[in-house]
């Protein structure tokens, strides 16, 4: 496939077929994501590949917390889990919430899901002494887990960067013998699509690109 086709169809794949995915396939995925960039080419990622299907279910079950508040909000007509206007909510009403399945059941139902770790001991957060919730880490880490989209993608198989356990990560680090020291980025349902999405919504260049500010003139088509 086409990179550019690839890039302009890979979706967030949830729902898969039963069709098993071999070791093989999973070796390629990694083995031609991993020449994704990361700070100083320290390389911090770490991979858990999980078949079990206890852990498939009990990595679901961690995810229901964070995907009530995000049902919640989005409710309320809130933006979820953003780190910049608190939520309206009370604790009640977000627990009384029900969990969206397709948040939960997709890590439980997956033939495969995949733990992409990093380890924070070799990144560089340059954000870390500013007020706000730091980001930078995520350069190491996301182009690795975004790679690894592509290559699923590019072999006819689907995935998607989920992060809903992650809100237990503690729970998540003990259930998998993750170090304290080394955190979760990702949790990806990986399988065979139920369903090939080719047309995906996404804002054009005019509405996220623009000249010199952040208010500047639009870049616009030539």
């Amino acid at each position: 496939m086409e990179l550019f086709e690839v890039m302009r169809t890979t979706f967030a794949a949830r729902r898969f077929t039963e069709t098993a995915i071999d070791d093989g396939m999973i070796y390629r995925l990694l083995d031609n994501a991993r020449f994704a960039s990361s700070g100083g080419n320290r390389q911090g990622w770490h991979v858990i590949v999980v078949r079990d299907a206890v852990t498939k279910h009990a990595i679901g079950d961690l995810a229901a917390p964070a995907a009530k508040r995000y049902a919640a909000q989005v409710n309320a007509g809130e933006q979820p889990w953003n780190t910049i206007d608190e939520t309206a909510l009370s604790d009640a009403a977000i627990e009384e919430t029900p969990a969206p399945v397709g948040l939960t059941e997709s890590l439980a139902g997956a033939p495969v899901v995949l733990v992409v770790c990093v380890d924070l001991k070799v990144v560089a957060s340059t954000d870390r002494f500013l007020d706000r919730v730091g980001v930078i880490s995520g350069g190491s880490i996301y182009p690795f887990a975004w790679n690894i989209q592509l290559a699923a993608r590019h072999e006819g198989l689907g995935t998607t960067i989920t992060t809903m356990p992650i809100a237990e990560e503690p729970q998540l680090q003990a259930l998998l013998g993750i170090p304290s020291h080394v955190a979760v980025a990702a949790l990806m349902p990986l399988g065979e699509p139920l369903r090939q999405l080719t047309k995906l919504r996404r804002k054009p260049v005019e509405e996220i690109a623009t000249f010199e500010r952040y208010d500047g003139s639009p870049l616009t088509a030539p």
